[in-house]
């Protein structure tokens, strides 16, 4: 799912912030935007509820304010593919103030049509109080959020981009792990999940040596408390074997 992962997201209102890092690639997004034409519903779903449920730029210095009642905490995705894991977390853990990254339009849509009942005016849906969607660059959210302000972040089956040239646009990556660091709070987590032999072992000797987090959880077999995606089944279906692991903030 990201840099782009099946997603990674970003608003393109007025950052009152700078996209730019000396220290990172240019803000480009690889992969895709958009698969299959949408059809006349998912427009509308864009047009017409996405504004609605979009995480405010606004709120970026200030997330806890971007949610209609006071979260507990805040909960990051980085590229959620088709949302599966997004809405169970957030139907799961209704005190948590849940910020869904994505970019891939299809995978916004499949998000937002399991939000929005077919006979139900987009305009006039309602918004759940504590799910909010970012659909541009995570990368962008990420470098301005405030410091310890997410207890969890999860990045599940993200694009594997395997070929060597292409290890920059890894969303796990050693330049990643400062910013990630950063924004988690004391014993903060992060989730990772991969299917791919090349990402898996990218992500082992990524987080090998390093001083911003420690591995915690290491499994083939997906945990209970972690919501299935289809990008899983996929994997099973196609005989590999995904790995799941937790890393603590340092």
């Amino acid at each position: 799912m990201t840099i782009i992962q099946k997603g990674s997201c970003g608003e393109s209102a007025q950052e009152p912030f700078s996209k730019t890092d000396s220290s990172l690639p240019k803000d480009r997004l690889y992969g895709r935007r958009r698969g299959h034409p949408l059809r006349d519903r998912q427009k509308r779903l864009l047009s017409d509820y996405l504004p609605r449920i979009k995480f405010p730029t606004r709120n970026i210095k200030h997330p806890f304010e971007a949610f209609e009642s006071q979260p507990k905490a805040l909960w990051l995705e980085i590229g959620f593919g088709g949302g599966e894991h997004s809405l169970a977390q957030h139907q799961i853990h209704s005190d948590i103030g849940y910020i869904a990254c994505e970019v891939f339009e299809n995978g916004i849509c499949s998000l937002l049509s399991n939000l929005v009942q077919e006979d139900v005016k987009e305009t006039e849906a309602t918004v759940p109080n504590m799910l909010r969607i970012w659909n541009e660059d995570a990368r962008i959210l990420i470098r301005a959020l405030p410091e310890n302000s997410i207890e969890k972040v999860f990045l599940l089956f993200p694009d594997p981009w395997p070929k060597t040239r292409h290890a920059k646009r890894r969303f796990v990556h050693p330049e990643r792990l400062p910013l990630l660091h950063r924004i988690l709070t004391l014993k903060g987590q992060w989730h990772i999940a991969s299917d791919d032999p090349t990402y898996q072992a990218w992500v082992e000797e990524t987080m090998e040596n390093q001083p911003y987090f420690k591995k915690i959880m290491q499994t083939n077999k997906r945990p209970e408390n972690w919501p299935s995606t289809r990008y899983e089944q996929k994997a099973y279906k196609a005989g590999r074997s995904p790995i799941f692991w937790i890393f603590e903030k340092s």
